[in-house]
């Protein structure tokens, strides 16, 4: 199945799947075309073209019709094949620290529709699972089984998918069973293949956050990306020649404990002044706090940064300089053309935005200061969600030799 995971990936599946890939891309961007006009775009052959579009039409991914008659020219009607948002829809979940974050794609790689919910620390999982599941039902949610083979109206479809991305705080094991498991997330994968009857597929969720971005978002026109996401905790992810980077063990993008004060407070990771205890939110509440700041959250400390409160200012300014040290460390190691920036620190805008870059050029190698560019993720909270929703797919050349992620034969 073209959405789904496959059995074998040789050569020959490789090729085929980027085939694939190529036609509905092409039908994407232009919209209804005629066979041969996908051969022009496309350079396949003409039986190669054939026998793919006819996998895909069997598939159900893709639509063939012929024009209405009032609109035909004279002669035999020229069939037209295009997308199929009926075939089914992607679904993506994220578990963050203390929100759970959903998003649904159809097949035309457009999305339905996103929610969010906060909630409280310390929720299990199978709480956290009747958010998602409730999200979901809100915008319509996923058939139960015996439902019958047509969806009822408002009714997500799961159709050719096969599986559902989530993403999860912190390292996920290998594929192959070796490596940290995620933080506290024994028996996840079971509990949602439980409620949602397909398998599901687990990977950091910054991570996914980095894939959404340079899928969708901000930094969709660069293949060599660094992401760093400031939220209750913090993270990233990369993207490097074009390839999202997982690393051993999957702890690539651990941006958050990159140490940044050596005589700084401890970290949860073991160590002693990581970014994370200066730029997290409630690291950012505190140092606004004893500067004499008297915001409950963090939505009333962007509000006095908005109102040009100087104290708030002041603790932005300070954040940023640590932030954009750590990010300038990054870019002289790995060498990226953008940097996005995502999370609810983000909404401070310039406030935080320029002493990061301040900062880059400051640090960064001269040769490559102001070629670097910062940008604000274009995805907010339904990030994750998306690479959770693109992970599943493995469409994106992104993942050419990603690994397949831990399944729940493995949580």
């Amino acid at each position: 199945m073209l959405f789904g995971m496959q059995a074998h990936d040789g050569p020959l599946t490789r090729l085929r799947k980027s085939h694939e890939q190529s036609v509905l891309d092409l039908l994407r961007k232009h919209g209804p075309l005629s066979r041969a006009e996908l051969g022009t775009h496309s350079g396949l052959s003409r039986t190669t073209l054939y026998d793919i579009v006819a996998g895909l039409v069997d598939g159900g991914a893709v639509v063939a019709a012929t024009p209405r008659a009032e609109v035909r020219r004279r002669g035999r009607p020229v069939e037209k094949l295009s997308l199929n948002p009926d075939a089914g829809e992607a679904i993506g979940i994220d578990f963050a620290r203390r929100a759970v974050h959903v998003s649904v794609v159809n097949v035309a790689h457009e999305v339905i529709g996103s929610a969010s919910e906060a909630h409280a620390p310390g929720l299990t999982w199978p709480q956290r699972a009747d958010i998602a599941e409730r999200l979901l039902g809100s915008l319509g949610g996923p058939p139960r089984e015996g439902a019958g083979p047509a969806p009822r109206r408002g009714t997500l479809r799961l159709g050719l998918l096969s599986a559902i991305g989530v993403g999860v705080v912190g390292p996920v094991v290998d594929p192959d069973g070796a490596g940290p498991q995620g933080r506290g997330t024994d028996g996840l994968s079971g509990l949602l293949r439980e409620r949602f009857g397909v398998p599901v597929l687990l990977d950091n969720n910054t991570r996914l956050a980095a894939l959404a971005e340079a899928v969708w978002g901000a930094a969709s026109d660069r293949g060599d990306v660094v992401y760093l996401r400031l939220s209750h905790g913090v993270g990233g992810g990369l993207v490097t020649g074009g390839r999202l980077h997982r690393g051993m063990y999957g702890v690539s993008g651990e941006f958050g404990h990159i140490t940044v004060d050596p005589g700084g407070a401890p970290c949860e990771c073991g160590g002693t002044g990581c970014l994370e205890t200066v730029a997290s939110l409630d690291a950012v509440l505190r140092r606004y706090r004893s500067a004499g700041g008297r915001a409950e959250d963090i939505s009333a400390f962007l509000a006095a940064a908005a109102s040009g409160e100087r104290r708030a200012h002041a603790v932005l300014e300070r954040t940023g300089a640590d932030i954009g040290t750590v990010l300038a460390a990054v870019c002289n190691a790995v060498g990226p053309g953008v940097i996005v920036i995502g999370g609810e620190l983000a909404e401070a805008g310039a406030a935080l935005f320029e002493p990061v870059e301040r900062a880059l050029r400051t640090h960064v190698l001269p040769m490559v200061r102001h070629r670097v560019r910062v940008r604000r993720a274009a995805l907010g909270e339904a990030g994750s969600a998306l690479g959770g929703i693109a992970l599943v797919l493995r469409e994106s050349p992104l993942l050419s030799r990603y690994p397949q992620p831990v399944t729940e034969e493995h949580a």
